[in-house]
């Protein structure tokens, strides 16, 4: 299905050349002198790299067939992560590159968003905090409380966070997997 430069929207998913792109920004411009045209940001699905691209006003592009399902992680095997299907329970193996830094957070039993594209998974969304259990820290020196100090600690994921002096091993925090920050100490 094609769509006229009119109907962009942020967030908006279309296919040029061959590539399933979202687009992050869009204006409509219109000089003095000359036609309108629509400047765009577009965030390639595949690579994730950002584009600058402009479209004169009424240019038709396809929108890309991407299909988004919500998939729970259940466990890694070798070099596949395995995630089922929440409606059919089908279980699809993901090689690491789709997952990509995201990898890091994925918990067993978490529930994320799926991106397919013709039917291939292309990327995989985590909800944006996550609850994890500190697997290592180093203690907290005592008085050492001047400013905001932090402390480098492993989580039962193996992502390293910088938490506040005060976080034990042992203890659950949330996470914001936009930005791998402590957000807080849960209990």
């Amino acid at each position: 299905m094609a769509v006229s430069t009119s109907d962009f929207r942020n967030g908006l998913k279309i296919e040029l050349d061959g590539v399933p792109y979202n687009i992050t920004y869009f204006q409509h411009v219109k000089p003095g002198k000359g036609g309108a045209f629509v400047r765009t940001k577009l965030k390639s699905l595949l690579s994730g790299k950002v584009i600058d691209k402009r479209f004169r006003a009424g240019e038709k592009v396809e929108v890309a067939d991407i299909e988004e399902r919500k998939m729970q992680y259940l466990y890694q095997d070798g070099e596949s992560l395995i995630f089922m299907d929440n409606q059919t329970y089908d279980q699809t193996p993901f090689g690491a590159e789709t997952v990509g830094d995201a990898v890091k957070f994925l918990k067993e039993n978490l529930d994320v968003d799926v991106l397919f594209w013709n039917d291939k998974p292309i990327n995989i969304e985590l909800p944006n905090f996550v609850v994890a259990a500190v697997a290592q820290c180093e203690p907290g020196e005592k008085g050492d409380t001047a400013s905001n100090v932090t402390k480098p600690a492993t989580l039962e994921t193996g992502a390293v966070v910088q938490v506040p002096l005060f976080i034990k091993e042992g203890e659950s925090i949330r996470v914001d997997t936009r930005s791998g920050e402590y957000v807080e100490r849960v209990s």
